[in-house]
């Protein structure tokens, strides 16, 4: 599967991740005005040699790199989904007739909006008679080239063929199915592995405050601090954002002579306007993180503007992977880097050719708005969440992606007519009036999310999983429960632990448990018992789309793990803290201290118990 959210994670050899990013620019109507302060990208060609503290890039999904060589690993891994960045895609206006579908009408009434004035392509696009036209008028919303529109591109039958997958009886069948419910302008998403709950998201409607990863902003240096070689960045939203000092780019011609590697201090001066990208949201107190190194995914491509980097995901078979890098030769953009997606599989030259188009497109705006002298603002906003995951994740493997909104379908089937035209049969729409039952309720999705909420996690053998979360780590205890064995103690906790590596490999992905992760395994005395429980362990984790780091188990059953953490998990995206006792969970006698409250928060008398 892939990337909180939020971006799949296949990697270039350089091992920077395949889906970056996942952001089309919906939103047209960005405030933009004032002149050119200064291009204050800091040289962006040149990444830093010394002290890069970006994180290290995933384990399961390496592409490989023709580029020039990097020492440390640590050069710009990035995260599918799990960083999942701006892309801008419109659609033209289509409209398309009734298709009758399993239990829903597949009807089709397109009028979306396409990007205003002709664009100058310099890849070779089809439509490239178009010539660039900027538009008069005063300052305010949607001003400024428009992105590139989404052309369909013609496959023959044989292609198309190729790329339905697989069916049986005339119905799609697949490993994986996406429901989409839409409820009060907010969209949930449930992945199913099978009839198996595997992964959960909530998209509320557009919010510039907490779910901001993958936006492209122009911010402000607010202060930088060469303590924590990091400085803090004024992005127009509540919280100051974070900029660490691996994460800036400079152009090293102007620290020559200077020893070592330039100190941030000297990088970055206060008030000084940058180019930056999020990297993950604000969490709790902390605001979000920022690097000026940006990415912006397609559908089959993944362009690193001012980079060096040429990749093909690691996850095509060789052969595969040897017609793409043809193709990438002669599409590649001198000045930008270009990674190659898993969903590029048996695509077409001229698929690739528009797909690198639309995004130079995109880069182009980005850099032209971030011209314009003016506050600190957004250049580009992450899509909907819906919309993201689908481009980033809906590959042959899914049965099909099932949608009860009207709207929401509308949309997402002309992305995909335009993008996969071989796999937009595949989405359908959902009457639950018509059907007569909600959709979640169909596919049983209601009652598999309750069971995630709860803290304890039964086994098949009857062992159970508890899931504590604190402030630094989640802890996880290991219980053998009911589960007591045929033979002997060894074998019963042996058996019992390999339960609860799978289990706990799937909650991890379910609950979007992110930071250090401690898992307290039942002892096992026999080392290859340890050992068989760790590669397990490893190889269902693999299927996680989101980077993990594992350490084999201590002699205290422990296993250290780190997961990255993108966003807010499961738990806090459909929950709220309880204003009564302050989410402690505690409520205290007043008397206790002497009718003085020491605790923030009701005490026991001020609470009524309900009848």
């Amino acid at each position: 599967m892939s990337d909180s959210s939020g971006s799949e994670a296949s990697q270039s050899d350089r091992s920077s991740s395949d889906g970056g990013g996942n952001n089309r620019n919906r939103n047209r109507n960005r405030n933009r005005g004032g002149k050119n302060r200064g291009d204050n990208s800091n040289g962006a060609q040149n990444k830093p040699k010394i002290g890069d503290s970006r994180p290290a890039p995933d384990r399961d999904d390496n592409a490989s790199q023709g580029g020039a060589n990097r020492s440390g690993g640590n050069q710009g891994g990035r995260n599918g989904g799990d960083n999942n960045r701006g892309t801008n895609n419109n659609r033209d206006n289509n409209n398309r007739g009734t298709n009758n579908k399993g239990g829903g009408n597949r009807s089709r009434n397109q009028n979306s909006n396409q990007g205003n004035g002709n664009q100058n392509n310099h890849q070779g696009d089809s439509n490239g008679d178009g010539k660039r036209r900027r538009r008069r008028g005063g300052r305010g919303r949607g001003r400024g080239r428009q992105p590139q529109e989404l052309v369909s591109v013609e496959l023959d039958e044989a292609t198309m063929a190729k790329r339905r997958g697989k069916e049986r009886d005339g119905r799609p069948i697949g490993r994986y199915l996406m429901a989409v419910h839409v409820h009060n302008d907010t969209r949930h998403i449930a992945i199913l592995e099978g009839r198996t709950l595997i992964e959960y998201y909530v998209s509320r409607p557009t919010d510039d405050v907490t779910q901001i990863h993958g936006n492209v902003y122009m911010g402000r240096v607010q202060n930088v601090l060469p303590g924590m070689e990091a400085a803090f960045i004024d992005i127009s939203t509540p919280k100051n954002a974070v900029l660490y000092r691996g994460d800036v780019q400079y152009d090293p011609k102007e620290f020559e002579g200077s020893r070592g590697a330039p100190r941030i201090e000297q990088m970055l001066k206060a008030k000084q306007m940058i180019l930056c990208q999020v990297v993950k949201n604000p969490i709790a107190h902390k605001g979000a993180r920022l690097t000026q190194e940006v990415s912006l995914p397609g559908r089959f491509v993944v362009l690193v503007p001012n980079s060096d980097t040429y990749g093909i995901s690691k996850r095509l078979p060789d052969k595969e992977r040897k017609r793409l890098r043809a193709i990438l030769d002669g599409i590649k953009p001198k000045e930008h880097g270009v990674i190659v997606r898993t969903a590029a599989e048996n695509v077409t030259q001229e698929e690739l050719e528009r797909d690198v188009a639309r995004l130079l497109n995109q880069w182009e705006v980005i850099v032209d708005d971030s011209k314009k002298q003016g506050a600190p603002r957004l250049l580009n906003r992450e899509p909907d969440l819906a919309v993201r995951l689908i481009r980033e994740e809906f590959t042959k493997d899914f049965r099909g992606v099932v949608i009860d909104d009207r709207t929401l379908f509308e949309e997402v089937s002309g992305y995909m007519d335009a993008v996969t035209p071989a796999l937009a049969d595949r989405i359908e729409h959902y009457d639950p009036v018509s059907e007569g039952i909600d959709l979640f309720e169909r596919h049983h999705v209601y009652e598999q999310l309750q069971k995630a909420l709860d803290k304890k996690v039964w086994l098949p053998s009857g062992g159970s999983l508890i899931i504590e979360h604190t402030e630094a780590l989640t802890v996880i205890d290991v219980n053998t429960g009911k589960n007591v064995g045929s033979s002997n103690l060894e074998d019963t906790v042996f058996r019992n632990n390999l339960e609860a590596a799978r289990e706990t490999a799937r909650q991890l992905r379910l609950r979007d448990i992110g930071g250090i992760i401690v898992i307290d395994f039942v002892d096992m005395e026999n080392r290859k018992n340890r050992a068989e429980v760790i590669r397990v362990f490893r190889e269902e984790l693999a299927l996680d789309k989101t980077r993990t780091q594992v350490y084999d188990i201590s002699d205290l059953g422990l296993v250290e793990m780190t997961r990255k953490r993108i966003g807010e998990g499961l738990l806090e995206s459909v929950s709220t803290g309880c204003f009564t006792c302050e989410s402690n969970g505690l409520l205290f006698d007043d008397t206790l201290f002497g009718h003085r409250q020491a605790i923030p928060g009701p005490s026991v008398s001020q609470v009524t118990k309900p009848e």
